[in-house]
């Protein structure tokens, strides 16, 4: 990630803390998933860059109801001749990797059921884009017994499509940028993570995507790469 002068580097943290700390009320200028209903299953979707095809696949899988789908392009060894390479990202890799999942040759579906923390909750939030940066946040909170375990975080900005762009039958949450944090919960955590565990970051804005249709999924897994909690920012007008 490219390295941000000091003062918009801290502009943009501000502004993801602000959105994760404001009430429901205030957030109106804020994006977070504030009021939406908890996912309990949460799909990804895996598209292999080389397979022009894929995108618009009537048989494309679509989610259950009250579920999240995620939708990854995989870089190809084609580089910049594959047919999705301008949408492909290696942290498609990277996720593919960490379910111990191979490259498929043209698409792959991997669905978790969301198991849930008992006393536990999962917000994200993000800011108003700022030279093509976004500020960012995912909290677990309160931090319970049960989440007192290795645990790793994701949140994912994501640019939402409607069904029928580019002859997909679905709507899509195409990855645009990913974060990952590993939150441990067995050492002794510092005095403001005592009731909850939070990351904010600035993500950089893929050149081509709409800020418009930029919006945050996040989750949490435990160390077998279960899926904990999910949550998914909408954004409310002003």
């Amino acid at each position: 990630m490219t390295t941000l002068s000091t003062p918009l580097f801290a502009q943009l943290l501000a502004a993801a803390a602000l959105a994760a700390s404001i009430s429901p009320a205030q957030a109106q200028s804020f994006c977070a998933s504030d009021g939406q209903s908890r996912p309990v299953q949460l799909m990804e979707r895996f598209i292999n860059a080389d397979c022009g095809t894929c995108w618009a696949d009537p048989a494309t899988p679509m989610p259950a109801r009250n579920a999240v789908a995620l939708d990854w392009v995989l870089p190809s060894l084609q580089g910049d001749d594959a047919p999705l390479s301008a949408v492909a990202t290696r942290d498609a890799l990277a996720r593919l990797e960490s379910l111990s999942q191979s490259v498929p040759a043209k698409s792959q579906t991997v669905v978790h059921a969301i198991k849930g923390i008992k006393g536990a909750g999962l917000r994200v939030a993000h800011g108003l884009p700022v030279a093509d940066y976004l500020g960012a946040s995912i909290e677990l909170k309160p931090v319970s017994p049960a989440a007192r375990q290795p645990l790793t975080a994701w949140l994912a900005l994501v640019e939402t499509l409607p069904a029928g762009l580019e002859g997909s039958p679905v709507e899509r949450n195409l990855v645009r940028n990913v974060l990952s944090r590993t939150w441990d919960g067995r050492k002794q955590l510092l005095k403001d993570e005592q009731n909850r565990l939070f990351e904010s970051r600035s993500m950089n804005i893929a050149p081509a995507a709409n800020p418009e249709r930029l919006r945050v999924i996040g989750w949490v897994e435990d160390e077998k790469g279960q899926v904990l909690l999910a949550a998914q920012s909408r954004c409310v007008a002003p």
